[in-house]
């Protein structure tokens, strides 16, 4: 489990990690997240409290969340101490836990996907639907696998 801290001011709200979002996402779809033009400090401040969430999981056999912007946490019911310690298997109901992994490995294959439409489940139980995601690989400096993340901004309760 990672012991980093909340993304704020003090932390330069992960820019090391955020870097590696960001890169990894242009790499993939030829996108930016946030404005380049930037420093790298100020587009992980920008990425944290964008208007679309943003999440990202670690390598490990089962995954761990390790990243969320202010909107996934506020999405999810998280706080910062339970997003780093979830699976994020577990951000989908066992009836879709399936797909998700399907997905996946489809983008662990190809880079990234654009269209990924799938139900979700926040802390409290709240189904809702996701719609148009993008799914990435996210890879170190080096260009070795480092996790992999996604975003979206289209987003209905189910309940």
């Amino acid at each position: 489990m990672t012991n980093w801290k909340e993304p704020a001011e003090l932390n330069d709200y992960l820019e090391g990690h955020v870097r590696l979002l960001l890169d990894s996402f242009r790499h993939w779809t030829g996108k930016d997240l946030v404005q380049q033009e930037q420093s790298p400090r100020e587009q992980a401040r920008a990425l944290f409290y964008a208007p679309f969430v943003v999440l990202s999981h670690d390598s490990g056999s089962d995954p761990l969340l390790n990243y969320a912007n202010e909107a996934g946490l506020h999405l999810f019911e998280l706080t910062w101490e339970e997003l780093i310690a979830l699976p994020s298997r577990l951000t989908a109901e066992p009836l879709h836990r399936d797909q998700r992994a399907r997905l996946l490995g489809r983008v662990t294959q190809h880079g990234y996907i654009e269209d990924y439409t799938g139900v979700r489940i926040s802390r409290s139980g709240r189904r809702f639907l996701i719609e148009q995601a993008t799914v990435w690989n996210v890879r170190d400096e080096q260009g070795a696998p480092y996790g992999q993340a996604a975003t979206f901004s289209r987003w209905r309760f189910l309940d």
